[in-house]
């Protein structure tokens, strides 16, 4: 009888390989249609997201981010830059992490610009990576603190709502950002 050991770095290429079929079947029109929902999800489920919004330079929505892991785990979603209420350009999100985890999760990720130094610097990056090219600070606001008069000190600030199944932590570090050119442009 052969018995096989386990081996982390298959469940890292399975991992890799679905997040991959996932993000070979969004068009444009598609990512733009869920980006504008979590948008409005935001506006609603967040309170003083609606004023909020309107006071950045630019935000970033990743309207499906799934993370999953069993020792070895990682995450993918793909999303668009929003300038004045246009869509800019398309990126997609990836990070792969070893360690104890287990377990799956989905959730929305909105990320907001409040300069346009760190607007400019994310846009002009060949591929950025969150703790290397420049910090992320995941907002703790809490359901009935109004983020619309709360006064942020980082430059960018990530939301994470409308979280679905259970994985331990929600990070940003480490997690890679580039710039794709989905189907249909």
């Amino acid at each position: 009888m052969n018995i096989k050991k386990f081996n982390p770095m298959m469940v890292a290429l399975a991992i890799s390989l679905l997040f991959t079929q996932f993000s070979l079947a969004k068009t444009a029109e598609q990512i733009d249609h869920e980006v504008t929902v979590a948008i409005e999800k935001f506006k609603q489920e967040i309170n003083g997201g609606k004023d909020f919004l309107p006071k950045v330079k630019g935000f970033l929505v990743f309207p499906e981010v799934v993370k999953a892991g069993l020792i070895v785990g990682g995450k993918y979603g793909e999303g668009a830059l929003r300038v004045n209420g246009q869509t800019k350009y398309y990126y997609d999100m990836t990070a792969a992490s070893i360690g104890f985890q287990a377990g799956a999760q989905k959730y929305t990720m909105l990320i907001a610009f409040l300069s346009d130094t760190a607007l400019n610097n994310f846009i002009h990056s060949n591929g950025w990576e969150a703790g290397v090219d420049g910090t992320i600070t995941v907002s703790d606001w809490g359901k009935s603190r109004n983020i619309s008069s709360y006064s942020f000190e980082k430059p960018i600030i990530a939301f994470i709502y409308g979280e679905k199944g259970f994985m331990a932590s929600v990070s940003v570090a480490g997690t890679k950002f580039r710039k794709i050119i989905p189907e249909g442009i």
